[in-house]
């Protein structure tokens, strides 16, 4: 099967399971597993910031993320479709009692539209605004970065409003790839900052946040209070550690076979692709039934995730070479086709 349902499904490489069993582990929980500090510390180096926290999820990251930097009945611009409104099960209404607006279009917004669904602390009627969040790359958006001038206006607007700023960055990797920037350059300015270790990055678990020492303090008892209390979580961070010297420079393959898949699928007449978007790992293409064409594809070897209305995603990784990209897309075409 070639597996393009998401970049969660790639499993360990030989050289990935040996370091996740040559780890040195010890109890997390008192801070005293070197592997997971090694990795923590690699992370915060990476993205500019003072420390970084380890998680066993992207989800579980999400939502310490809104549990530190809101109080219940807080109001939290997002994305159009962000992974946090959509993907998390309701989490950010269970766990933090927030409620979410979202603003924008193609996963970017503006000053204009955070400004528009701002709503003023003390306000008799309406919840305070405290947080926005920027997702980049956004998933349901095919994939697409934020470009920089666009992050700096959008960041600029939040301080002005007296917004926290936080940015889910499960795959910021693939964004800076995407740019050719370094991962700073996207992250500063935001006051937490997510990253997953088990997406384009190949681990088979976990996900960083980063930013202040004393924000992550907090955060880390709300990891606690999430499930997320850690032991000899070494064996995974040193998975981490591993992706992050072998498998971060790769990630633009990634990226230039999603592009030839793209331009492989535009060429089918019942198959309707938005070719700006594919900018990174992630193709969202059109056709008239999903569902049919998801089973038969599955039914010829390639695995795909219908997405809600017309849309199907295909989303590339290390796990799938070009050759097999390009056997995919005949399939893809093929099914669409009624062929």
């Amino acid at each position: 099967m070639i597996d393009l349902r998401s970049d969660t499904v790639t499993l360990p490489s030989p050289g990935m399971r040996r370091a996740m069993a040559d780890a040195e582990v010890g109890d997390d929980q008192y801070g005293e597993d070197p592997s997971v500090n090694r990795l923590q510390d690699e992370i915060a180096e990476l993205l500019g910031t003072e420390a970084s926290l380890f998680f066993p999820s992207g989800t579980m990251a999400n939502q310490a993320a809104l549990r530190t930097l809101t109080r219940p009945g807080d109001d939290v611009l997002v994305p159009l479709e962000s992974h946090m409104f959509l993907h998390e099960s309701g989490g950010g209404g269970a766990n933090a009692g927030v409620q979410f607006t979202s603003i924008g279009s193609a996963g970017v917004f503006t000053p204009t539209d955070i400004e528009s669904a701002y709503k003023p602390p003390n306000h008799v009627v309406y919840p305070p605004t405290t947080l926005m969040v920027v997702e980049n790359t956004h998933n349901r958006a095919s994939g697409v970065v934020w470009p920089i001038e666009a992050l700096g206006l959008a960041l600029a607007s939040a301080r002005r409003l007296g917004l926290a700023a936080y940015l889910d960055g499960a795959r910021l990797l693939n964004a800076a790839a995407a740019l050719g920037v370094a991962p700073p350059t996207l992250s500063a300015g935001f006051d937490l900052i997510g990253l997953s270790l088990s997406k384009g990055l190949g681990a088979p678990a976990g996900s960083m946040l980063a930013g202040s020492k004393d924000l992550l303090a907090r955060a880390h008892r709300y990891r606690r209070m999430l499930g997320g209390a850690m032991r000899q979580a070494g064996i995974l961070a040193a998975a981490g550690s591993y992706a992050l010297v072998h498998n971060v420079a790769r990630l633009s393959e990634d990226h230039a076979n999603a592009a030839a898949l793209a331009a492989r699928l535009a060429a089918c007449p019942q198959i309707t692709v938005d070719l700006a978007r594919v900018q990174t790992n992630i193709v969202i293409f059109e056709v008239g039934d999903p569902a049919a064409v998801v089973a038969r594809c599955r039914e010829a070897g390639v695995l795909l995730n219908a997405f809600g209305g017309r849309r199907v995603r295909a989303v590339t990784h290390l796990d799938v070479d070009a050759v097999q990209c390009e056997q995919a897309a005949q399939i893809i075409v093929s099914v669409a086709a009624g062929r």
